[in-house]
């Protein structure tokens, strides 16, 4: 088991995993910048140190000052969390060569599954259903329009490296593909410093279906079942639910069982999520995997029972998976609504400030992981999500009501929120039927 972790992170993921390892008698020590310098949740790690100013190139994102704070602490480990570092094979690399633990997979699996084109090629091995398209990293332009033909149009242009929509291109024709081709080869060299890209097939109506799932460096892999993260703008996700609505039990099991072939095949030790694509006939290709901890992984924990976070932290310590395949079971339904700082009304521009007014729901099923209180200020340096509404229940429509009820409880002030936004989608005909892609909420923003 670890002794002390070091928290390479911020905010609600930051106090997740604080809770966690004190859970598990594991010392927390909190790195943090400047501008999160007073933030309440750092008084609940049991050491904390400051790497650096506010912007997070100079703290959250500069390895050194990370990897001097571990070792300056004391600490045996580290968790990255999620965004910053948490996907930068090279920071794993470095942890390992400095003899600290990587709270994730390792370096080799970490690149395998994090770069898509190999992500793909391993899938293909492992008999995981992908999109038609090229079989590595486009180079000319010739080839592109070539693979184009040969699959049809709509075709997505995507960055090896990339997620979060960065370096991501859809193109109706050829002129498009030329003009986007380049676009995202720019676009991804600049966010994530690789401008290889690769096209695929684009399903226009399609659903957001993830599997979480998490090994062990035993060659253990267990899939905790799916979640649906179709609500979502500018492939940034908004509500998630386990299980995903309507989704046929043998379709299930073929897409778990997949996700859960595909992180054996890698050898991956840690939580990971492979995400698909699924058409109307609910046949499913792989989209990409997350290497690590998802922000949405509180509703699979509410559903399965599984501590994702402190899983994780026995697994890095060396330890076995403690449960098997056949012992996770689903009970009930569960929702989550990202509380962002950001202002629906004004194209969702962020909504940075003091928090004055911060009351927050209760009651059976509702769940909140959060790091604000009444006085916090929100930082412009950063992600505009300041919390997660978690509700469960027996079903679906529970869910829903009760997620409808923690909404009205839900009050933050001056600055705005997207809980009126999600209290709307709460009474949305299409989201309530379950019937919603992944370009729902855009075209019900538009309307």
């Amino acid at each position: 088991m670890l002794s002390r972790v070091l928290i390479a992170n911020r905010g609600e993921i930051a106090l997740r995993i604080i809770r966690a390892c004190r859970e598990l008698g594991i010392e927390s020590v909190i790195a943090y910048s400047e501008a999160d310098a007073g933030a309440p949740y750092i008084q609940y790690a049991d050491h904390a140190i400051c790497i650096g100013p506010g912007a997070a190139a100079e703290s959250y994102l500069n390895i050194p000052r990370i990897i001097s704070a571990a070792e300056v602490t004391n600490a045996d480990a580290i968790h990255p969390g999620y965004g910053f570092l948490a996907e930068n094979a090279h920071f794993a690399e470095v942890c390992r060569g400095c003899r600290i633990e990587f709270v994730g997979p390792s370096p080799e699996a970490m690149a395998r599954l994090g770069d898509k084109v190999s992500c793909k090629a391993l899938a293909r091995s492992s008999k995981v259903p992908v999109f038609p398209g090229s079989d590595g990293a486009i180079t000319e332009e010739e080839e592109a329009l070539e693979v184009a033909q040969k699959i049809g149009y709509p075709v997505i242009v995507k960055a090896s490296a990339g997620g979060g929509g960065r370096g991501m291109r859809i193109a109706q024709n050829e002129a498009a593909l030329k003009a986007g081709l380049k676009a995202a080869s720019q676009e991804a060299q600049a966010a994530f410093g690789n401008g290889a890209v690769y096209i695929e097939k684009f399903l226009e109506h399609a659903r957001h279906v993830e599997v979480q799932v998490i090994g062990d460096k035993h060659g253990n892999a267990v899939h905790l079942y799916e979640r649906d993260c179709s609500v979502q703008r500018r492939h940034q996700k908004l509500i998630e639910e386990a299980t995903g609505p309507g989704i046929d039990s043998k379709k299930r099991d073929d897409v778990c069982k997949a996700a859960a072939r595909l992180i054996k095949s890698a050898k991956y030790a840690g939580a990971a999520t492979v995400e698909f694509l699924m058409d109307h006939k609910q046949n499913f290709y792989l989209l990409e995997v997350n290497t690590r901890v998802q922000v949405e992984h509180p509703i699979t924990e509410m559903v399965t029972g599984v501590d994702i976070v402190g899983t994780g932290l026995k697994v890095a310590g060396g330890d076995p998976l403690p449960f098997k395949q056949r012992e996770i079971k689903v009970n009930g339904h569960a929702m989550e609504c990202r509380i962002n700082a950001e202002d629906p009304t004004r194209n969702f521009a962020p909504s940075a400030g003091t928090i004055e007014r911060f009351e927050t729901p209760g009651g059976l099923g509702v769940r909140l992981d959060t790091h604000c209180v009444p006085g916090y200020r929100v930082p412009p340096n950063y992600d505009s999500m300041i919390g997660k509404l978690i509700v469960h229940a027996e079903d679906r429509e529970a869910c829903m009501r009760r997620m409808a009820r923690a909404l009205d409880e839900f009050h933050i002030g001056p600055i705005k929120t997207t809980i009126p936004l999600h209290r709307e989608l709460m009474e949305n005909e299409s989201f309530r039927k379950g019937g919603v892609d992944i370009h729902f909420l855009e075209r019900l923003l538009k309307s």
